[in-house]
């Protein structure tokens, strides 16, 4: 068979990065609102010119190394997204949690030249600055930023190779030093279009956003709501309140968070049921409760559960919706949504596996540890090539995370192997425990961990926030639990009060242990 020479051979094709969709945008949608920030907005116009000059005022100080930018859900933020990489190096999300000491690390070990900052956190970023021996030209948001911007030349540049490192996410660091996850634009470009699709986005969309855009690029949804010509509502910070305010005045349809967040609103003074059509909420970082999936769902929400990684770009599976599933009971719709499901549509592909690397039969009960490998996977971890090499020994992402796989090929998270419990020779999983204690009608959140025992080896113990002006006791949350479950899974005690977690709404299971080891109540949520 003779093939004919390609004709456009001679073409040279864009390497692909997510920050074309803002050309697009522009082009195509540039007089519609593109963000709502508070009492500001910007049309896709001035989003795109406001870009540019960000890049052409970077250009002039970045000197080739990364620019850094610590700030809540602004626009300031989002725009980073576009203007740094346009500026032509890579952009660093710091946290708006991390204390002095680790904001100056992250500056020194990303080498970052510049830091952008919300002047809210003058005070950190002073502290950490003056640890650094070559500290980063440093430019606050109210003033020197719109200074920056008024003065500079409009600047577009693109990556001559589309895996080209695009931005650095330091990890959460919780097992010693956060390691610096590197993303390309074609793994970005990749998985913005994946939460397109999946998300539904389209030009009539209003994305709230809840989810911190530091963490994992938000889940890459400023390029992904930009690449459909949706709206950004911004929102500075988590507040019920406001979320439910922004949802009827502003018309929200999307928005994602961690479960933690979903309970902030399902249980808000003031949550009732929204008119109009539903609203689309994509939720990550823990299993879904029953209990919380049939809360939102009474408030008119359609909850989709999705589970990755700042290794993998956020989003690597989701728990992808059946029609054929909308017929059956609502207790059995409930337990197939808190499932993980399938990797996403940009190809990740899922495996479970044993010890040996072997994939475990699709049974639903055989548990092993999810792999993954794919477009949406990092570069590596920034000067940590052994690291990188441990974390896919075989090409193959390990995540640490504990999961079965059900004949229909959804996979479903059973734990971290870190939070699986072996009490008596017996493994039980923490997660299920959560979610039976879940099911009490006093409780907002829980979360269970593993604590010496002379007898046993370990047993569980129990963390639990109680709702507003709900009341129980340890004894009726271990009966409740002993209810539902084998006797030896009940925890062996209980202890209230408020749940340390992340900036992004994870429990932080590791302070609980040493909370519990020490016999200690919970520590207050993080300042």
């Amino acid at each position: 068979m003779t093939i004919s020479q390609d004709p456009f051979d001679s073409l040279s094709f864009e390497p692909l990065t997510p920050t074309a969709f803002l050309d697009r945008a522009a082009a195509s949608h540039g007089d519609r609102i593109a963000v709502i920030d508070g009492t500001e907005t910007w049309t896709y116009a001035q989003l795109h010119e406001r870009c540019t000059r960000l890049a052409g005022g970077l250009m002039k100080i970045a000197d080739g190394n990364p620019v850094a930018v610590m700030a809540p859900n602004t626009h300031v933020m989002l725009e980073a997204n576009f203007g740094v990489p346009w500026s032509g190096v890579p952009l660093v999300s710091i946290n708006t949690r991390l204390s002095a000491g680790e904001v100056a690390y992250i500056l020194e070990h990303s080498e970052a030249s510049v830091l952008i900052h919300d002047p809210s956190f003058t005070d950190v970023v002073t502290q950490a600055t003056a640890r650094l021996s070559r500290p980063p030209q440093v430019i606050a948001a109210a003033t020197g930023y719109e200074e920056m911007l008024d003065g500079a030349n409009r600047a577009h540049q693109t990556p001559s190779n589309e895996r080209e490192v695009l931005s650095i996410n330091y990890t959460s660091g919780t097992t010693g030093r956060p390691k610096g996850v590197m993303y390309h634009h074609r793994g970005a470009y990749l998985q913005s279009l994946a939460m397109v699709g999946h998300s539904g986005l389209s030009p009539s969309a209003r994305y709230l956003w809840t989810l911190p855009m530091f963490h994992c690029n938000g889940w890459c949804f400023p390029w992904a709501v930009t690449a459909a010509a949706a709206t950004h509502v911004c929102l500075p910070k988590v507040d019920p309140v406001d979320i439910w305010r922004l949802l009827r005045d502003e018309g929200v349809t999307h928005l994602s968070g961690a479960p933690t967040v979903l309970s902030m609103i399902a249980y808000a003074q003031g949550a009732a049921p929204l008119e109009g059509p539903t609203v689309r909420l994509a939720t990550g970082g823990a299993p879904p409760s029953p209990a919380i999936l049939r809360r939102m769902a009474s408030l008119n929400f359609d909850v989709t559960h999705l589970y990755g990684l700042t290794e993998t770009y956020g989003p690597a599976m989701l728990c992808d919706w059946r029609p054929e599933w909308d017929a059956l009971a609502e207790d059995v719709q409930i337990r197939l949504r808190a499932r993980q499901g399938v990797g996403n549509m940009i190809s990740c592909t899922v495996r479970v596996v044993d010890d040996g690397g072997t994939d475990v039969p699709a049974d639903g009960v055989t548990t092993g540890e999810i792999a993954l490998r794919g477009n949406n996977l990092m570069l590596g971890y920034l000067k940590d090539p052994a690291a990188t090499m441990a974390a896919a020994p075989d090409g193959w992402f390990r995540t640490g995370d504990i999961g079965v796989v059900h004949p229909d090929g959804y996979v479903e998270l059973r734990d971290r192997s870190k939070d699986v419990i072996i009490s008596g020779g017996e493994n039980i999983a923490s997660v299920e425990v959560e979610q039976a204690i879940m099911d009490h009608p006093a409780v907002l959140e829980v979360a269970v961990v593993g604590v010496p025992d002379e007898r046993w080896g370990e047993v569980p113990a129990a963390y639990v926030t109680l709702k507003d002006g709900a009341a129980a006791t340890e004894s009726e949350i271990v009966e409740h639990v002993r209810s539902r479950l084998a006797r030896f899974k009940a925890p062996k005690s209980v202890m209230f009060g408020e749940l340390p977690k992340t900036s992004t709404g994870k429990i932080q299971k590791f302070l609980l242990r040493e909370r519990a080891r020490a016999g200690k109540v919970p520590p207050p949520v993080d300042p």
